[in-house]
């Protein structure tokens, strides 16, 4: 730099003919004359070089720089529309896009609030389960296909009987165990099976739900289920039973929708009465206490509400399927 830039009478003179108009501008002024390489820092570092007369005229031009340097952004902090925006209603305004349920988040909701204005509270369980929760205590008998390797995912290969849950079945069992009857419970969450393609997926999601009262009867279960499909499918659709079987229910049945896109029959939940045994599995006296139990496809009701074809777009992240326009 020129000497005469470390002139501090040019370098006062400088300072004053300086006019901020921004806070760009301020931030510029700070770092050339206050600025760890600025002016003033290079003044101050020239006085071991002086004399004890001469570091006495320095000084006091030092303070007057310093000063002008401070009344200077003193002045424009005092100027409020250079950094405090005036407020314009008639200004157009960017609208940010906001935040949206998952359609299988979407679909979860609505099935625990018809379920909960039916007195269902929801309840959570743990994903890594032992064979005793997630086969036993349900009534599988031990040679049920399901316990296979190839059906369900073994954590190891040591025989300890560790799973990750085919279902959150496991859930009403625990609750059971805990607690005394009545039950009323919702038991949403994530399930693990050995399926995968364009209908199944290894992960998915599963809403079981569990009543047991005295005297409960199959024409509780129906009236439940009738209520909830109309409330989520609309007041019109076409309902009906058909028998089934599942170790853990006696009488079962699975439950099918008519539905016109398609003009054809879909199931979209198996049902039952609670098998006596798996009552006293948990403690339960079966000839006071009775119950129905039911479990659904979270994936399959948004399949089917929303025209969804692959259950694989619910897992890859594009934003062009999972937006509420192209739901």
């Amino acid at each position: 730099m020129k000497e005469i830039l470390l002139n501090p009478h040019e370098i006062l003179k400088e300072i004053q003919s300086i006019e901020i108009q921004s806070v760009n501008d301020k931030l510029n002024f700070q770092e050339k004359f206050a600025g760890k390489d600025g002016l003033l820092p290079r003044l101050i570092k020239t006085f071991r070089e002086l004399s004890a007369e001469e570091k006495k005229v320095l000084g006091k031009n030092l303070n007057l720089i310093k000063d002008a340097i401070e009344s200077k952004i003193k002045s424009f902090k005092e100027k409020k529309e250079y950094y405090e925006p005036v407020l314009d209603i008639s200004r157009k305004i960017k609208i940010f896009d906001q935040g949206f349920n998952h359609p299988l988040m979407e679909v979860t909701e609505e099935v625990c609030r018809i379920f909960g204005s039916l007195g269902f509270v929801v309840v959570d369980g743990p994903e890594v389960e032992s064979e005793y929760f997630n086969f036993s205590a349900l009534n599988f008998p031990e040679d049920h296909p399901a316990r296979d390797m190839q059906d369900t995912f073994f954590l190891s290969v040591s025989g300890d009987g560790t799973v990750l849950r085919t279902h959150t079945s496991p859930v009403q069992i625990r609750q059971m165990l805990n607690g005394s009857p009545p039950f009323r419970i919702l038991a949403p969450g994530k399930v693990f099976r050995c399926d995968h393609d364009s209908t199944h997926s290894p992960v998915f999601h599963q809403i079981e739900g569990l009543y047991v009262d005295r005297h409960v009867s199959f024409s509780d279960l129906r009236i439940n289920l009738e209520f909830f499909a109309k409330a989520f499918f609309g007041s019109e659709i076409g309902i009906r039973f058909r028998p089934s079987f599942f170790p853990f229910t006696e009488p079962s049945a699975e439950m099918d929708i008519f539905w016109d896109a398609e003009n054809k029959w879909l199931e979209i939940l198996g049902c039952g009465m609670v098998h006596p045994q798996v009552l006293e599995n948990c403690h339960i006296d079966s000839k006071k206490w009775w119950g129905f139990a039911f479990g659904l496809g979270v994936e399959r009701l948004a399949m089917i509400k929303f025209g969804i074809r692959d259950i694989r777009l619910f897992y890859e992240n594009h934003l062009m399927f999972l937006t509420p326009q192209m739901n």
